[in-house]
């Protein structure tokens, strides 16, 4: 397990009343607080271990309110990564979603960004208003991780937090250099025309026709072969407990 702690500044943002601070909560101090009292702005801080790697989580919580709207990106300048957070009983809630997805871009100055789609209070199924096909379906869109959580209950909360974690490793994690071209090949793996010139030199000699009177055919040999295809294969998430698509 690696020593070293880098630090991860995480904000839940979503419309009001849809959990959020009963998740940050949940995650942070492990109890549900029941009662709703809308929060301007609350930070926590919690040491983790994500992949055996020490974390510490600067975890803030906003206000969803549209009155703190001019708060917004405020914070959204100096998050590393987002829980954009509705609840699955409100599809006004949903409905917010792309909007906020497109001011972090805006504000980051980014085509993409660290970010998980939180579904919670999915304990309340029977008051169900979105359904979890349309949240995996937006999350896709975005290029996100999907969670449907409990923040009550306690499910797939811990989840949300460390995925969201994964995804700034990601995104902060160094390109790969590109490949280096084999001296007979280009990047694209076609012959070099320096090589490609002289690849006469190795091409079998043709027969000449037989003098014994019987007929002798070459055997023809291949010049290539084809490239086979793969099918990808998704799979979706089932009930509340166990709906986590990364």
């Amino acid at each position: 397990m690696s020593e070293f702690m880098k630090e991860y500044k995480l904000v839940v943002v979503g419309d009001g009343g849809v959990g959020k601070s009963a998740l940050t909560i949940q995650f942070i101090q492990s109890h549900f607080v029941d009662e709703y009292d809308p929060t301007i702005e609350d930070s926590y801080r919690k040491q983790v271990v994500v992949d055996d790697e020490v974390a510490l989580l600067d975890v803030l919580d906003t206000a969803g309110q549209e009155e703190y709207g001019a708060m917004r990106e405020q914070y959204m300048r100096t998050g590393e990564g987002f829980l954009i957070v509705y609840a699955i009983n409100s599809r006004t809630s949903f409905e917010e979603l792309t909007a906020l997805h497109q001011q972090i871009l805006r504000v980051k100055d980014a085509d993409n960004f660290p970010v998980v789609i939180v579904a919670n209070k999915c304990d309340l199924e029977y008051e169900r208003q979105v359904g979890g096909h349309e949240g995996r379906d937006l999350a896709r869109h975005f290029g996100a991780p999907f969670i449907e959580s409990s923040a009550k209950h306690r499910v797939n909360v811990d989840e949300a937090f460390t995925a969201l974690v994964r995804e700034i490793r990601k995104y902060q994690r160094p390109a790969p250099p590109p490949p280096t071209a084999k001296p007979s090949q280009n990047i694209f793996g076609h012959p070099h025309p320096l090589t490609a010139s002289h690849s006469h030199l190795h091409q079998p000699t043709p027969r000449m026709p037989s003098t014994t009177g019987y007929d002798e055919h070459p055997v023809p040999y291949a010049y290539g072969q084809g490239y086979g295809h793969e099918e990808e294969k998704q799979r979706e998430g089932g009930c509340c407990g166990a709906c986590v698509v990364m």
